[in-house]
C-alpha cells in the first residue's frame, strides 16, 4: 500500500521499496501464509505512519530524527569481526547474529535435553518448525511493532518442551557493525511449555560502526502453565545505534516471568515490553536500570496487563543520568474486572547527577476490578549531600563517595538477578561505568 497524503510525511520514502525488494528476493522462498502477514503488517504500518511526538506514547521521543537518514534494509552479508564477546555465562548455547543474521560463531550444543530446540528462526524456527510459528507468531498495534512483523529478517528461537528444565542459559547476541545506515530487524519466539524453565540472556553491543543504524527487535514469549521464565535484556555501549527494543510476553496460570534491563552508555534507546497475565496465579517482575550520559536517550514503556484473579507483579525501575541525557519511564498497570485479588506495585526512581539532564516519568493504574492492591510510585532528585558529607568524614574521597552511593543505588535492581554469572559480570558493567 502506498502511503496516504496524511500519513505519508510520517513513514520514511524509501520503506515502500525496500520492502517490495525483501518481498521479491529475501522473502520469496518462504509459505504464503507467512507472506499475507508480512502485506497486512505493512499496510497497517503504512495507514499510521511513524508514531509522532503528539501520540502520548511518545511525547517524549521524536522517531522522525532517528528515521531521516538514507538506510536500506539489511541483506545477509558477510562481516570479518575482530571481535565476539566470550560467554557471559560459562557453559552457555550461544546465538550470534550480526546485523540481524545468524552469525558462524553461535555455539548451538548438542547435549540438549530431548525435544528442546534451540537455532536461528529464518532456518530452525521457519523451515523445520513452521507450525510453532504460525501458532505463536503475534501481531502487535504499535506502529515498529508492525513495521518488525513485515521486515524481519531472523532471530532466535527457542522452544522448551514440557516438564523440561533447561540449565543451561541461552546467550542471544546481537552485534552492529558495518559502514551503511542499516535498518536491521531481528525477531526471537521463546517458548517455555508446561512445567517448563528456561534463562535467556540477550546482549547488544556495537562494533565498528561507521554510519547510523537502527535496530528495530521484536520479542514473543510464552510462558505456559506452571513455566519458569527469566529474561535478561543488556543494551551496553551501542555507539550510533538507534535500539528499538520490543517484547510481548504471554503467561499462563501458575507461570513465573522475571526480566531485567540494563541500559548502560547507549545513545538512543527506546524499550516496549508488555505482559499479559492471562491465568491466574501468575507472577512477574520487571526491572530496569539505566545509567546516561552526554545527549544520550532512553525510553522505557511498560503495561502488564492482569486479565485473571490473584496476579502479581512487581516494577522497578532506576535511572543514573548526567551531562544533557533524557530518561522516560512510562509504566502502566491494567487490572480487569474479573482480575480480583491481584497485587501490582509499580517503581520509578531517578538520580540526576546535572542540572540538564532530564527525567519525565509517568507511572499510571487502571483498574477495574474492587479487590486488588495496587499501588505506584516515583521519585526524582540529586544525591543525598548528607550521606555524601557522612561517607567523606569516614575517609573517602569525593569521588570514592560518589561512587559508592550510587552503586548502592543500582544495586537493589541488581540484585534481583538470579543468574550469578550475570550479576557479576554487570556489577563489574555498572562499576567501570559510573567511574566514568
Amino acid at each position: 500500500m502506498i502511503a496516504t497524503k496524511e500519513n505519508k510525511a510520517t513513514i520514511p520514502a524509501q520503506l515502500e521499496g525496500e520492502f517490495q525488494t525483501l518481498l521479491s528476493k529475501t522473502f520469496s522462498s518462504e509459505p504464503e501464509w507467512l507472506k499475507e502477514k508480512r502485506k497486512e503488517a505493512f499496510d497497517s504500518f503504512c495507514q499510521t505512519g511513524l508514531p509522532t511526538r503528539k501520540n502520548e506514547e511518545y511525547k517524549y521521543t521524536d522517531l522522525k530524527k532517528i528515521f531521516s537518514g538514507n538506510f536500506t534494509a539489511v541483506h545477509n552479508e558477510s562481516h570479518a569481526l575482530n571481535f565476539i564477546p566470550a560467554p557471559i555465562a560459562e557453559g552457555s548455547i550461544r546465538l550470534v547474529f550480526i546485523n540481524g543474521w545468524l552469525h558462524k560463531d553461535s555455539t548451538l550444543s548438542s547435549k540438549l535435553p530431548k525435544g528442546v530446540l534451540i537455532g536461528n528462526l529464518a532456518t530452525d524456527g521457519l523451515l523445520k518448525h513452521a507450525d510453532f510459528l504460525k501458532k505463536n507468531f503475534s501481531s502487535n498495534e504499535d506502529a515498529l511493532s508492525r513495521l518488525n512483523d513485515a521486515l524481519w529478517t531472523d532471530g532466535a528461537f527457542v522452544y522448551v518442551p514440557e516438564n523440561i528444565r533447561l540449565e543451561i542459559p541461552v546467550e542471544i547476541i546481537h552485534i552492529s557493525t558495518g559502514k551503511k545506515e542499516l535498518l536491521s530487524s531481528p525477531r526471537h519466539l521463546i517458548i517455555a511449555e508446561k512445567n517448563s524453565s528456561v534463562s535467556i540472556i540477550e546482549n547488544n553491543i556495537s562494533v565498528d560502526t561507521f554510519a547510523p543504524m537502527i535496530i528495530n527487535s521484536q520479542t514473543d514469549i510464552f510462558s505456559g502453565e506452571n513455566s519458569n521464565v527469566q529474561y535478561y535484556r543488556l543494551q551496553n555501549d551501542c555507539r550510533n545505534v538507534s535500539l528499538i527494543s520490543s517484547t510481548h510476553v504471554k503467561q499462563e496460570k501458575n507461570s513465573h516471568f522475571d526480566t531485567n534491563t540494563i541500559t548502560l552508555g547507549n545513545e538512543w534507546t527506546r524499550n516496549n515490553l508488555r505482559i499479559d497475565l492471562e491465568g491466574e496465579n501468575c507472577e512477574s517482575h520487571l526491572n530496569g536500570l539505566f545509567v546516561t550520559n552526554g545527549t544520550a536517550h532512553t525510553d522505557n514503556h511498560t503495561s502488564v496487563l492482569h486479565n485473571k484473579p490473584n496476579g502479581q507483579s512487581n516494577q522497578l525501575y532506576k535511572g543514573i543520568l548526567d551531562g544533557r541525557s533524557t530518561g522516560i519511564f512510562n509504566g502502566k498497570i491494567f487490572v480487569e474486572r474479573d482480575a480480583q485479588k491481584t497485587n501490582a506495585y509499580q517503581s520509578s526512581k531517578n538520580i540526576l547527577l546535572s542540572d540538564d539532564a532530564t527525567i519525565n516519568t509517568k507511572p499510571q493504574l487502571e483498574i477495574y476490578a474492587d479487590d486488588v492492591k495496587c499501588s505506584h510510585g516515583s521519585s526524582t532528585g540529586k544525591l543525598d549531600e548528607d550521606a555524601l558529607f557522612y561517607l567523606r568524614t569516614r575517609g573517602l574521597s569525593e569521588d570514592s563517595a560518589r561512587r559508592l552511593l550510587l552503586y548502592a543505588f543500582a544495586n537493589d535492581v541488581l540484585n534481583t538477578i538470579k543468574n550469578e554469572s550475570l550479576k557479576n559480570y554487570l556489577e563489574e558493567l555498572v562499576n567501570e561505568r559510573l567511574e566514568k
